[in-house]
């Protein structure tokens, strides 16, 4: 009995301490990962926090520091400045889909198109994702190519999966 009384203890326990980690929205796993913070502070400098603390749920495909750092820091500057909310604003949204698309329903989509699959961001612009090499990349509106580096980062309104390189809408 008294295993059987631990068993259970053991199973709500760990029930409920994921049922806690995934309250946290896409924006608070954002804030929480240092990794993350220029994307963070690009998100309040467009206004977008709250939008993207909503219900969703959404994907995000979130770029890091170092991919940020790939823009000219003179642009990325610009970029942040109350002036070009819009433009900013612009191009994270190009970084979101409206789903919760998980890294298995990516793979899914590829086979089904024969590697490759348009989606359509919150911007209303096409991101194409690509297989090629074993690896799964975004294709942007002009061609360049960003690498998903990971994935099913969960949140409780969506999922993130990292990518190396910011894309950019026409």
């Amino acid at each position: 009995m008294k295993k059987l009384v631990l068993i259970f203890t053991i199973m709500l326990s760990v029930a409920f301490s994921q049922k806690i980690t995934a309250q946290e929205t896409i924006v608070d796993v954002a804030v929480g990962n240092e990794d993350f913070s220029t994307l963070v502070t690009a998100l309040k400098a467009a206004d977008l926090v709250g939008a993207l603390q909503g219900d969703g749920p959404f994907t995000v495909f979130a770029p890091t520091n170092g991919a940020f750092a790939k823009i000219n820091a003179e642009t990325l500057g610009s970029l942040l400045e109350e002036k070009n909310q819009k433009a900013l604003a612009n191009i994270l949204t190009y970084h979101v889909v409206s789903g919760n698309i998980t890294a298995n329903d990516v793979v899914a989509a590829l086979k089904k198109g024969k590697g490759m699959v348009e989606l359509t961001a919150l911007n209303g612009q096409v991101l194409t994702v690509v297989q090629k090499d074993g690896k799964i990349f975004l294709k942007d509106s002009s061609g360049n190519f960003s690498e998903i580096v990971a994935t099913d980062v969960m949140g409780s309104n969506g999922v993130i999966h990292v990518i190396d390189t910011v894309v950019m809408p026409k």
